[in-house]
């Protein structure tokens, strides 16, 4: 039971649905009994000449009454019980996505992507099949041999029953010797499929840069491996159903040979009559279907019972990044930040990402981030909005420990404008304002702002024109700025920019720097950047390398000190009269 703990609200709440729909197959089963019977009493009139015109009426009557009742009930036991594994279905998935959101950035560096895509669509549609189609056969396979056993006993006697039951003996054992093997099988067709989801994506993803290297043989390749690894995972379930399904058969044609030698030997000896006879041998024919579907059930059940187990482990996963128990908002505060002391390493590293890292930066002041690749400058701003964790004590917005801040009042505070660009399959005012309440007015300014707005209205349906899958018709610098437009439309009281200017020209950046001045004038701002044109009017400018800060000022006094900052300076301005020359 614990098992079905995140859908176990929702079976209850549709229980009487569930029972309703069971009642209705149960209905079914029964109903299913008097064919059989009709036949056997039909087969005793014709054989002792006592069949009537009127009695060819009434059990033709009673055929038609029992066929349409068998439909309404077959109907609504499928409307019933289907209709609830449609609901179940529903529930787990937005629960499941609900997840996804609250889990922290670092769930995602360690997981891979189609694992959690075959979460959201393999796994859950195994688990609807398990309380919709599941449950209905194995309501059907334990009432319908049930009705039949007690029918097979009213007709024929025990001995005879249990003579045509005796070979489901065998049928058992190899089931149930088989339900291991079969959870074995079922959880790595799970991950077969998981890594091949994850190969599709991610050749997908990658795709321009496959045929730019001219690997597209390589990749089919690779495909290939993975695509054979799911086939042959597969293929060893399929062996074990396989060998099921003609057993099962075989059992089910057993009975009804040995219903045919002892059920015979009875009517010659005169122990039962040929009409009752042929009543047994229909119940058996029945039973036929529930002996068949066994397989299948337990197959079912399997998938579903390893499908839950693997979304209740994700359910489960507590985020690293929660607000603590005394968590306070933030809305009124000037955002003064600063830093002491501040250390951090990545969960699954050794090594410091930051060292002793002291920083004061008031309201309304800019501070800007230079530094080599890797030496910690995306880290050191990833720690401000909390998407990693940094130690008590070593980071704090107006002398409140960062802590305490709650994520919500800390984050929507925050304009904050990724390294790596991200736009949604919308329209370009949809990423702008990012589904949020903001009017056109206010869209046409933030564009404006990020020196993206006469780009936009070039376009033949100009803001409403429909960004492609991660803005894949836009160039590298239409898609950073439209980023910062979306960071900037609603009036943040933190600004901040990884480096977010790399993939424009120098006189772009300028103007877009120039429109920037008079919004970050009444707030607080951090700029990540390889270019000095783009920092060296900050209040205050560090450098970093390995996770410290070895030089820290501003432009000028940087210059001064004749140290890295001014070296790679030097090396620009070279570059910058280069390019002008050429």
């Amino acid at each position: 039971m614990n098992e079905l703990r995140y859908i176990k609200d929702v079976i209850l709440k549709c229980k009487y649905k569930y029972i309703a729909g069971i009642i209705c197959i149960f209905m079914v089963d029964i109903l299913q009994m008097v064919l059989p019977k009709v036949l056997g009493v039909l087969t005793d009139k014709l054989k002792s000449g006592n069949f009537t015109k009127d009695d060819l009426v009434t059990y033709s009557i009673l055929i038609v009454v029992v066929s349409i009742s068998t439909a309404v009930f077959r109907f609504s036991w499928r409307y019933l019980v289907f209709g609830v594994s449609k609901l179940i279905e529903k529930t787990i998935r937005e629960r499941l996505y609900i997840q996804y959101q609250r889990l922290s950035p670092n769930y995602y560096n360690v997981h891979k992507t189609g694992d959690l895509m075959s979460h959201a669509t393999n796994d859950i549609d195994n688990i609807r099949m398990m309380v919709g189609q599941g449950v209905a056969l194995i309501s059907d396979s334990l009432l319908l041999p049930a009705a039949i056993l007690v029918m097979l006993i009213l007709t024929a006697g025990v001995k005879m029953t249990l003579a045509a039951f005796s070979p489901m003996i065998f049928l058992i054992i190899v089931v149930v010797s088989n339900v291991k093997n079969m959870h074995i099988r079922i959880n790595r067709m799970q991950e077969a499929i998981s890594d091949l989801t994850e190969k599709t994506r991610e050749n997908i993803s990658g795709i321009r840069v496959v045929k730019s290297f001219v690997q597209e043989s390589e990749e089919v390749e690779k495909f290939k491996k993975s695509n054979l690894h799911n086939k042959e995972m597969n293929l060893k379930f399929v062996r074990i159903m396989s060998t099921l399904h003609p057993f099962v058969m075989a059992i089910s044609y057993l009975t009804f040979a040995i219903t045919l030698l002892y059920g015979g030997l009875k009517v010659i000896y005169s122990e039962i009559t040929i009409g009752e006879f042929v009543t047994f041998a229909g119940y058996l024919l029945q039973l036929i279907w529930p002996i068949a579907a066994l397989g299948w059930v337990t197959s079912i059940f399997q998938k579903g019972i390893v499908s839950l187990k693997r979304v209740n482990i994700l359910m489960d996963e507590n985020p690293d990044i929660v607000d603590s128990d005394d968590s306070i908002s933030i809305d009124s505060l000037d955002w003064k930040i600063e830093m002491k002391h501040l250390n951090f390493t990545y969960p699954e590293s050794h090594t410091p990402s930051l060292e002793n890292i002291n920083i004061s930066l008031k309201k309304g002041k800019t501070l800007a981030i230079c530094g080599k690749t890797g030496s910690g400058k995306t880290t050191l701003i990833n720690l401000i909005p909390r998407l990693f964790n940094a130690s008590a004590g070593t980071l704090f917005i107006d002398d409140v420990d960062i802590n305490r801040i709650s994520l919500s009042s800390l984050r929507k505070n925050i304009g904050y404008v990724p390294q790596d660009t991200i736009l949604f399959s919308a329209t370009i005012k949809e990423n702008i304002c990012f589904f949020r309440d903001f009017d056109d007015e206010s869209i046409i300014k933030a564009a404006k702002a990020a020196g993206i707005h006469n780009d936009i209205i070039d376009f033949p349906r100009q803001y409403e024109t429909i960004v492609g899958e991660r803005g894949v018709n836009l160039s590298g610098g239409q898609k950073q700025r439209i980023s910062i437009a979306r960071a900037i439309i609603g009036n943040p009281s933190l600004l901040v920019l990884d480096d977010c200017l790399s993939a424009v020209d120098t006189h772009t950046e300028a103007l877009i720097l120039g429109a920037l001045k008079e919004i970050m004038k009444e707030r607080t701002s951090i700029i990540v950047s390889h270019r000095i044109s783009a920092i060296k009017d900050a209040d205050e400018i560090i450098m970093l390398d390995e996770g410290r800060i070895i030089e820290r000022g501003n432009h000028d006094s940087l210059l001064e000190q004749k140290g890295i900052y001014c070296e790679l300076y030097q090396k620009q301005l070279l570059a910058a009269k280069i390019e002008e020359e050429e």
